[in-house]
């Protein structure tokens, strides 16, 4: 690719063994450190609240090589590999010398049973005995489960002697009538009533102030209505706080809170010299298939150290006129610094008419205004799509494939049957209802990804007697067969799954990792290889338009600030044979050199232009002194992702502003250009409500409050640096709790081919 030639020594090189096995050894200690935590919470096996996990380090690199329990009691180590047997036979066995079974598990006994007992006894022991035991720790052996699958409480030896109590209700009577014998005790004798804990009015206010700033920051994925619920209210009761009106966390608590957020973020906004906006939720979604379509626009502010700022979110119709986005944009800028426009020195932004960035930068020639690349990535798979032959054949292909497996009953059954004897489960094979309709692929992945996870049973379905008596009537079943034993068909699946899956990690990095405007060369060199070393592996014909797709939308997207900001940025220094760190100008076309000089020039005055070019030649000859070249780009490995980071982000950026003063006015534009964020990816919340009241237009008085409470929210996410949504962190937590002992199967199968 002419335009991306750029070989950069950023791409990142094979992994070791060592350090595939160090992942996943992590991993396997997250997922137990996850399992345990439930558990505390009474959502797992009592044996963890004595078992803490242990992530062993290699001494001499380092890296993860073994995970251990401890048990807390006796601090002795045990493999972690099967936490139940080591429960049962540390803790069960008596081995645990600080571990007394009977102390740790039975609850206080029924002293005596009388002939006819009290329900009120009978209930108080019963509640007594929930509140103080976990239902994990109870042995099962030792209490009465019911049909209906319910746990009685009550010990096996007294269960014939409360048969005899029956009362008209059933077992619920038993409540309301020690309900009842409480209230008649209290009539009696007042002054024994049990009271709970009496906090005073500051122990009060804190708590409730703690509970006000965890609803407001987790607006989306907490209710109001929550607050109100009878368990959440008894839950309060039994802590010693009153109860609490959803009402009242919506008034003055919410402004308080809002204008003290509100007063932290402009505080920042003005301690920065400049700022970027960006502004994420123009691109309309996949899934806004009626008419109109609607999204929420967020705008947020990045600052040079780093952090990132909500500023506003904005309702927007897919009825907008073109320049909204540009009215929206600059109305934003003004509003943060007024007349003082040259501190906003850019704008990133997905794509929605991007003619309003391009605008905004030509009435502006000190701003530089860039389209995220993750939306870059993505919307090649589209180009893919309608582009590529092989994605239309291959999508036909899987939909007759799955069509007749889903709709033939006498196959679909013979096709379950493998399914549970070869993944424990059976499954339909999920179809798009529209393929290429608007040209979007999500659906045909998907149900590409059931073809592949299926494979072993749509091959065992062929040998099977009853799809061989449905081939003898039906051609469509001996067509699907031959397509089925095809070669060409398995390999043309598994090289579009390959591609499609290629360029969503690639995205999904992006969007994790945000990367600055220096990194958009690299990433899309790594991507030309990466397709490259695709179509050589699966032998596709159509590489070279392939090839030329991504070339075509690399030139969409590119913008001279990518180059300008590769060659300034002192991380992308290469060392030459003498020892000097030079910009990497041999990696750029002769036109990407040329945007170079023309960007440098825009961004300064006219008087500065030719003393800015006078001083990158200096810096293309000079570069950066070893020691400070080396200091910036020094780099350590990431404790969770095992990746190597940059020790210090904002270095490239100091560098220019101390060591390298001299360079007075091609500084000024280093600084400005190479901290510019090159995604608008923000948080992903869930802002349900403010959708709502805008498409049914309640009251200016509603939407303000919403408003208020998004910036609250998004303002703790940006803090956290918390950018991915409720679901994904509870899919997350879901598939590592499969189980306590195989809770990384998974890791363990691939980690066993290391």
């Amino acid at each position: 690719m002419a335009a991306t030639s750029t070989n950069t020594a950023s791409t990142p090189s094979l992994e070791s063994a060592e350090e595939v096995a160090s992942k996943a050894i992590h991993k396997r200690y997250e997922g137990l450190v996850t399992v345990r935590n439930k558990a505390i919470k009474g959502k797992g096996a009592w044996y963890w609240a004595h078992f803490e996990p242990l992530l062993i380090h290699n001494t001499e690199t380092g890296l993860p090589k073994a995970v251990k329990l401890r048990c807390s009691l006796c601090d002795s180590v045990f493999s972690a590999s099967n936490p139940s047997r080591t429960a049962s036979e540390h803790l069960k066995r008596g081995t645990c010398p600080n571990f007394n079974s009977s102390s740790n598990i039975a609850a206080k006994p029924i002293a005596s049973v009388s002939a006819s007992p009290s329900a009120s006894d009978v209930f108080s022991h019963k509640r007594s005995l929930s509140n103080n035991v976990s239902s994990s720790l109870l042995d099962p052996s030792s209490y009465h489960v019911s049909t209906s699958g319910a746990v009685d409480l009550v010990p096996r030896q007294h269960q014939q002697q409360l048969q005899h109590l029956v009362l008209s209700g059933g077992k619920e009577d038993l409540g309301a009538l020690a309900m009842l014998e409480d209230s008649v005790k209290k009539l009696k004798s007042p002054k024994l009533s049990s009271t709970l804990s009496i906090l005073n009015k500051a122990q009060v206010d804190g708590a409730f102030d703690f509970m006000a700033d965890w609803v407001f920051e987790n607006y989306g994925s907490v209710s109001f209505s929550s607050l109100e619920h009878p368990k959440f209210r008894a839950f309060l009761q039994q802590v010693g706080l009153p109860p609490v009106s959803a009402r009242g966390f919506t008034g003055t608590r919410l402004d308080v809170k809002f204008e003290e957020v509100k007063v932290e973020s402009e505080a920042r906004i003005r301690e920065a010299m400049f700022f970027q906006v960006s502004s994420d939720g123009w691109k309309q979604k996949s899934n806004n298939y009626y008419e109109g379509g609607e999204s929420l626009v967020n705008v947020s502010v990045n600052l040079p150290n780093g952090t990132s700022l909500y500023r506003r979110a904005v309702f927007v119709t897919g009825s907008a006129p073109s320049n909204y986005a540009e009215d929206v944009l600059w109305e934003t800028i003004t509003g943060i610094c007024g007349n003082a426009v040259q501190r906003c020195v850019g704008i990133v932004a997905d794509r929605f008419k991007a003619k309003a960035l391009r605008n905004l930068e030509d009435q502006n020639h000190w701003m530089v205004n860039l389209t995220c690349q993750y939306q870059g990535f993505i919307s090649l798979i589209k180009d893919f799509t309608k582009g590529l032959p092989l994605f239309r054949i291959v999508a036909q292909n899987c939909i007759k494939v799955a069509n007749f497996m889903n709709y033939k009953s006498q196959v679909r059954n013979c096709f379950h049957k493998f399914q549970l004897q070869e993944y424990g489960h059976a499954w339909l094979l999920r179809v798009p209802l529209r393929v290429y309709e608007d040209f979007n692929f999500v659906p045909v992945f998907t149900m590409i990804e059931d073809i592949l996870s299926s494979g072993r049973a749509l091959q065992l379905v062929l040998l099977d007697e009853s799809f061989k008596m449905v081939c003898i009537e039906d051609q469509t079943a001996r067509e699907i067969g031959d397509m089925i034993r095809d070669v060409g068909f398995w390999n043309d699946v598994e090289a579009v799954h390959t591609l499609v899956k290629l360029v969503k990690d690639m995205a999904q990095e992006i969007e994790n990792e945000r990367p600055l405007v220096g990194q958009c060369l690299p990433l899309w060199d790594e991507l030309s290889a990466k397709v490259k070393d695709w179509c050589s592996k699966f032998h596709i014909a159509e590489g070279a338009l392939v090839e030329k797709l991504v070339e075509r939308k690399f030139k969409k997207n590119y913008h001279p600030a990518w180059a300008a900001a590769y060659i300034l940025d002192p991380l992308y220094l290469v060392r030459d044979t003498s020892g000097k760190y030079l910009p990497p100008f041999k990696f750029l076309t002769p036109e990407q050199e040329k945007d170079v000089d023309k960007l440098i020039t825009r961004l300064v005055s006219r008087d500065e232009a030719h003393i800015a070019l006078m001083e990158l030649m200096k810096w293309r000859t000079e570069g950066l002194d070893p020691v400070y070249a080396q200091a910036v780009q020094m780099k350590e490995r990431d404790p969770v992702t095992g990746k190597m980071r940059i020790v210090n982000p904002q270095s490239s950026r100091l560098v220019w502003e101390t060591y390298l003063s001299e360079f007075g006015s091609l500084g000024k534009v280093a600084v400005r250009l190479i901290f510019l964020h090159a995604t608008s990816c923000g948080f992903k919340c869930n802002w349900s409500l403010w959708r709502w009241m805008c498409a049914h237009g309640h009251s200016r008085t509603a939407l303000d409050k919403v408003q208020r409470l998004i910036f609250i929210a998004a303002h703790s996410k940006l803090e956290r640096r918390d950018f991915s949504n409720e679901e994904d962190k509870e899919a997350e937590l879901f598939s590592l709790a499969k189980g306590e002992d195989d809770v990384l199967n998974e890791v363990l199968v691939d980690t066993s081919s290391v």
